[in-house]
């Protein structure tokens, strides 16, 4: 009996498993363009895990009237979205985007690539892997900590062909530095809290049945809000 119970706790996690990773692929994902790190990461002189970023396939399409359209361009941009994929949800996407974001700044601080390759679109992918290169050529360390997210805010949102894209803001706390081989720190300050904002783009092309998004384009806003102690 022991053995028979052993086996089924063994089958049993199995399954949970296999659950999560579905669960992980239908909340992540891809773009193209002048694509680079975001500045606060340009600092290392440089220059497939997927997140279903629209969570709301997963589940039937809600009723029209479930989420409003926001108002203006960006409801106008959503509502070509939907014309495409009635499924699309705003909220459901940014709670995937947010997702996203924390693997990422994770995944490059860390020099995982294996973990950014089926998060990034190509363009965004070589600058990335080029900066993780040149850092482990210089027998440099990257000290990045996510400290929170104040902010994921949906900024524009389109049809580009068959590409359905959304732009996001994101306003983050982190602290940043750089370590050289003998551990002294070359740039930025390991105690000093930064606030960074960045504006990223993901795009799906809504041609194929695969509902990941993927970053496909990054940049860091003007309007840096400085650091703090």
């Amino acid at each position: 009996m022991s053995g028979d119970s052993y086996l089924l706790d063994i089958v049993f996690f199995a399954v949970v498993a296999v659950a999560l990773i579905l669960r992980l692929r239908s909340v992540l994902g891809k773009r193209t363009g002048t694509e680079r790190p975001p500045a606060q990461w340009e600092r290392d002189k440089a220059a497939d895990n997927v997140v279903d970023l629209d969570s709301a396939r997963s589940r039937p399409a809600p009723v029209e009237d479930d989420e409003p359209l926001p108002p203006g361009a960006l409801g106008e941009g959503v509502a070509e979205i939907r014309a495409v994929d009635p499924s699309f949800r705003l909220d459901p996407f940014l709670s995937g985007a947010r997702m996203a974001f924390e693997m990422i700044v994770q995944a490059y601080a860390e020099g995982d690539l294996r973990t950014l390759r089926p998060l990034l679109a190509d363009g965004v992918y070589r600058p990335f892997a080029d900066a993780i290169a040149a850092r482990d050529r210089a027998g440099e360390v990257l000290i990045s900590e996510l400290m929170g997210i104040r902010e994921v805010k949906a900024v524009e949102a389109r049809m580009n062909g068959t590409m359905a894209e959304v732009t996001v803001r994101f306003v983050s706390e982190q602290v940043n530095a750089v370590k050289d081989g003998e551990g002294r720190i070359v740039d930025g300050d390991p105690n000093r809290v930064i606030d960074v904002v960045d504006v990223w783009t993901f795009h799906r092309d809504t041609r194929s049945g695969d509902p990941n998004w993927q970053l496909v384009a990054t940049r860091a806003a003007e309007d840096q809000t400085g650091s703090r102690a």
